[in-house]
């Protein structure tokens, strides 16, 4: 069931194996592009590439089976090509490696195992989606405390951050409003997300119910 449909050794394809090939390519290129949309964030471009690679990738393949300076010639221009674009997320990269082997494995004819494959895949990254599996409890913030210029900041916090946060650090302090008041800039690692608003309450009262932001820290952790 899971073996290729190109005797072994031989060079040429008849028609309906090409088109079972190509078909599978299509249609798996379509499941992987739809599991990409599903509770995400994606552009039309990306999620078009991801229903077209497999064919393409097959096609490749196709053309190389069984020669070997075809091959390197092939894996020649594909060195030279290079990728401008924004590095993608850890799920966009996925997609993208799931694409990659639908070609591969349609191009040397086992479509039986890359169905079921691609099958498993699909069910997999449904289940894990819809579930908390990977949702963190704790939480990395950037946080911005505006104080009078008279309060003595360095331990003014440091009893509230033991409270709620596990790490705190203090980045940044700079002057505003013609040096009346301090902004003072924390890395906090908190430990629980439901307790953000606690926590701002609890430095209000401490400020003087000035400003305060709290928000995520401009990184990239998504990506790989």
């Amino acid at each position: 069931m899971l073996s290729s449909l190109f005797t072994e050794g031989s060079g040429d394809i008849h028609i309906q194996q090409l088109l079972i090939c190509i078909s599978s390519a299509i249609i798996l290129g379509l499941l992987v592009a739809v599991i990409h949309m599903y509770r995400n964030v994606y552009t039309k471009n990306f999620v078009i590439t991801l229903a077209v690679l497999p064919v393409l990738v097959q096609s490749v393949i196709m053309l190389v089976n069984g020669n070997l300076g075809t091959g390197m010639a092939v894996l020649g221009a594909f060195s030279l090509i290079r990728f401008r674009s924004v590095a993608g997320g850890a799920r966009e990269i996925t997609s993208i490696f799931w694409s990659m082997g639908i070609g591969l494995a349609t191009g040397m004819g086992y479509v039986s195992y890359i169905a079921v494959f691609s099958m498993v895949v699909a069910v997999f990254l449904l289940l894990i989606y819809r579930t908390n599996f990977g949702n963190q409890k704790t939480a990395e913030r950037e946080l911005k405390i505006t104080i009078p210029e008279d309060l003595d900041y360095p331990d003014l916090f440091t009893d509230i951050f033991d409270e709620f946060a596990y790490t705190n650090r203090l980045e940044s302090v700079r002057t505003t409003t013609m040096g009346s008041l301090y902004e003072l800039r924390y890395v906090l690692l908190l430990k629980d997300q439901q307790q953000e608003k606690t926590l701002i309450d609890a430095i209000r009262v401490r400020n003087g119910n000035l400003p305060i932001v709290l928000g995520k820290v401009a990184t990239n952790r998504d990506e790989l």
